[in-house]
């Protein structure tokens, strides 16, 4: 897809988008692009513009500048009926139990009552129905419905509360999901659940749109839309945006020591095991920074998690 405007059979489209609060630029000249079948990963840090943009690919905020094209026109009340939305705050009645909720979303969405007992599929996309994980406990609607239908969403844990929103998004068969940190504050278990979920529903044909902090999950994605102030920084697959990108390794007698001397030069480091990794500087840069501390220098393969941050800092700084 590559982001660019005026693609083909798009399910959504950003042209030239920018969104502006009085003075400030929340969102600026976007351009995005989300086809059937394909999960597009949006990435940036707390204030990078990702949940703004959402918002407009909706139509709850309109555009300052440029285009939003929802299956080929403006957002609309039918165009939204196509799609399905998790938000972060979930969007979920705490005093209902998980089967009421999904009642109401289905007769919001004119598809009738979801049923308790055999749940509805989850748009008929296989694999995402109820059907039994490596473990044995059910990952879609269904299960969410079965195994805490008579309990208040209010009090089920998050993981279960989010396994309930997934359910109520994708059992009016939607063409297009927008995820907005679907994954938050759950466990590893969980969070492979739900990716499951989603995985089955692009299989099936669903363009998805997700936001994560969980740069692990990104690799989950076909293709990476990294954002930092309002601006996209990069955009492709992981190994695309990491490219031939390397970093400094650092293995000193005292960490702590080299760590220092790197902070004092300007110079961020993470600590990994027993070495300093130290990303957007080559090792003779390092090396003088370092000074009179005795360490070895050396070079390694940039991971994602390092590219993110050596494309969103200096943004922030």
């Amino acid at each position: 897809m590559g982001g660019q405007p005026g693609v083909p059979g798009a399910l959504a489209e950003c042209v030239a988008v920018s969104r502006r609060f009085g003075g400030f630029t929340a969102v600026d000249r976007v351009d995005l692009a989300i086809g059937p079948g394909e999960v597009v990963g949006l990435l940036g840090a707390n204030g990078a513009g990702k949940t703004t943009l959402i918002r407009m690919l909706l139509g709850l905020l309109p555009a300052s500048a440029g285009q939003v094209r929802l299956f080929g026109g403006p957002p609309s009340r039918p165009a939204r009926r196509r799609l399905g939305y998790v938000p972060q705050g979930l969007g979920l009645y705490d005093d209902l139990t998980p089967a009421e909720n999904l009642a109401f979303t289905a007769a919001v969405f004119g598809t009738g009552r979801a049923a308790a007992g055999g749940g509805p599929s989850a748009g008929g996309r296989p694999g995402a129905d109820g059907r039994p994980s490596a473990d044995g406990a059910e990952v879609g609607p269904a299960g969410a419905v079965r195994e805490y239908g008579r309990e208040l969403v209010g009090d089920l844990p998050l993981g279960v509360q989010r396994r309930v929103a997934f359910a109520a998004a994708l059992q009016h068969h939607p063409d297009l999901l927008i995820l907005d940190e679907p994954t938050s504050g759950v466990d590893p278990l969980a969070r492979a659940r739900l990716w499951e979920t989603i995985a089955a529903a692009a299989a099936a044909g669903a363009g998805v749109l997700v936001t994560t902090h969980y740069l692990d999950e990104a690799e989950e994605c076909g293709r990476l839309v990294i954002m930092a102030d309002g601006r996209v920084v990069a955009e492709g697959s992981a190994a695309e945006i990491t490219g031939g990108r390397r970093v400094s390794v650092v293995e000193a007698g005292s960490w702590a020591a080299a760590l220092d001397a790197l902070e004092a030069a300007g110079l961020p480091a993470a600590l990994a095991g027993r070495t300093l990794r130290v990303p957007g500087a080559g090792p003779a840069e390092v090396a003088r920074a370092l000074g009179a501390v005795p360490a070895r220098v050396s070079e390694a393969p940039a991971t994602l998690e390092e590219r993110f941050f050596e494309l969103t800092l200096p943004a922030a700084q």
